[in-house]
């Protein structure tokens, strides 16, 4: 869906050239997503949010053209990060605040982390748990406030006691005066339940389906690994999530649960801790990606040698299981497992998105996959052909940074221009 033009304030603060004016970017290097190569200088014009043209070499803009030198800068497809949570950041405090705040809080709190991860670099995310991200994401749509393009998944789907079961933590008094959570809850404990949670995520607006098919490192309950679903179940939330368009993400660390959801069809892996060769052949069977998100694993890792971080149910689980997701992904990628970028940023700081790139660098992925994995491979990932590339006719996504960072991947952290839609949200100061 295109994005709505921003509302006259925000244009106004944005400085931007008129409507249907080109813009010139002059780029003193291009990275071409397709075939994983940095080119060299290349003018990129822009038209009605839109790439119109893409020429070699510098070509001066005519008529009222607007001109951006970005000559010595390296130009690429803004990224996509296919694994955030907006919505919330972790700190001491987050597993009290679930009890003290209430949904308006969170989704005042989501409006800066969407404007700090846009400004990383990253113009679209998959945001996979968090009832505040739908209508954060019709906010950006309608220009009402700074963000990536949203694929927004709602409620998680879980089974009860499972990662994302509402209620975990809660005395039994609590519980009870809640009652037990359902279908309308992200809940399931059967394929008619698997259905309804299916159709209630439809029904709220969500453009993509996310089920915990383990236990989790950041849930009160104390197994992390163990399985969730059932094959059945998970192939009806699959089969189900089919008929509305949607694809499924399957957080999953431990090996039998993450089996399963291979096994029943869902479309990507998410974290994979424990992940087999098993669990990798079938993957490469199905056709199924892989996120790792070693960004979250490497941090819950350090925060958990910090007293009173995490509640002490959580913390043994951090430290084992965080700890471990680099070497897991250096396995898959040795493995031939299709790897798509994610970071799990809500786990870790809003904005610091990018040094997953150096992570999955340093666990022997080469810098060019590591680009494409959050480009061309995300976009086939999310099941659209309008964004991440550099192209005519494709988005106008652009980002641009000092420096090469096929050549040296830290360059990832210096993004200084930001394009979505054809509209500069960030440029390099003067």
């Amino acid at each position: 869906m295109r994005h709505q033009l921003l509302t006259a304030a925000v244009l106004s603060t944005l400085a931007l050239p008129a409507l249907g004016a080109d813009t010139s970017l002059h780029c003193g290097k291009l990275f071409d997503s397709r075939s994983g190569k940095v080119m060299g200088p290349h003018t990129v014009i822009v038209r009605d949010g839109k790439v119109a043209d893409v020429l070699s070499g510098r070509v001066e803009p005519v008529g009222d053209a607007t001109s951006i030198d970005l000559s010595s800068r390296t130009c690429m497809a803004g990224w996509t990060d296919l694994h955030v949570h907006l919505g919330s950041q972790s700190s001491p405090q987050s597993y009290s605040e679930g009890f003290r705040l209430d949904d308006v809080d969170y989704a005042f709190r989501s409006v800066g982390f969407a404007e700090k991860t846009l400004m990383a670099g990253f113009t679209s995310v998959r945001d996979l748990g968090g009832e505040v991200t739908p209508h954060l994401r019709n906010a950006i749509n309608q220009g009402l406030v700074k963000g990536p393009r949203i694929w927004a998944a709602g409620k998680s789907i879980a089974t009860t006691g499972g990662h994302a079961d509402p209620t975990n933590g809660m005395n039994s008094v609590l519980q009870h005066l809640i009652g037990p959570p359902g279908p309308t809850e992200g809940v399931i404990n059967s394929i008619d339940d698997a259905r309804q949670a299916v159709r209630q995520r439809y029904k709220e607006g969500s453009d993509v389906i996310k089920i915990t098919a383990t236990g989790g490192v950041l849930s009160y309950a104390k197994s992390g690994d163990a399985p969730q679903f059932t094959v059945d179940e998970v192939k009806a939330i699959v089969d189900t999530a089919k008929d509305y368009g949607y694809r499924v993400a399957a957080h999953a660390h431990g090996e039998e649960g993450m089996y399963r959801a291979v096994a029943g069809g869902v479309n990507t892996i998410e974290h994979g801790t424990y992940m087999s060769e098993r669990v990798m052949s079938l993957m490469k069977q199905k056709g199924a990606w892989y996120v790792p998100t070693i960004y979250a694993g490497r941090f819950v890792a350090e925060k958990a040698k910090i007293d009173g971080y995490f509640p002490e149910v959580v913390r043994p689980k951090a430290a084992r299981i965080g700890s471990l997701i680099q070497d897991t992904a250096a396995k898959a990628y040795k493995g031939g497992v299709k790897i798509a970028f994610g970071t799990d940023m809500g786990v870790g700081p809003h904005g610091d998105n990018a040094r997953e790139f150096i992570y999955m660098v340093e666990a022997g992925i080469p810098a060019a996959v590591a680009l494409q994995s959050a480009t061309i491979v995300a976009a086939e990932v999310l099941g659209v052909d309008d964004q991440g590339v550099v192209e005519a006719g494709k988005r106008a996504d652009i980002i641009a940074m000092p420096g090469d960072p096929v050549a040296d991947i830290h360059h990832v952290l210096k993004v200084d221009f930001v394009m979505k839609d054809g509209v500069v949200y960030r440029e390099p100061i003067r």
